[in-house]
């Protein structure tokens, strides 16, 4: 059972901004799925003793947050 639906590629609406964890102290590069709200957290790691590969998924609702950039 698939929980994403197909999307065509004209349908597929993305957002790209940053975002700060006050918690963590951290910046996030995500990028938005629109259509799906769905954001993709990609964090800007400062030591090398972190691992890069701290990607999250997370269920999104963009009008609910505040954001520092988009682009």
């Amino acid at each position: 059972m698939s929980l994403l639906t197909p999307l065509d590629e004209k349908d597929l609406k993305i957002s790209r901004f940053l975002d700060l964890d006050k918690d963590k102290s951290r910046f996030y590069n995500n990028i938005y799925l629109e259509n799906l709200d769905l954001v993709i957290k990609i964090p800007f790691t400062e030591k090398p003793s972190e691992s890069p590969h701290r990607i999250k998924i997370e269920k999104f609702d963009l009008t609910k947050y505040i954001y520092l950039v988009d682009y």
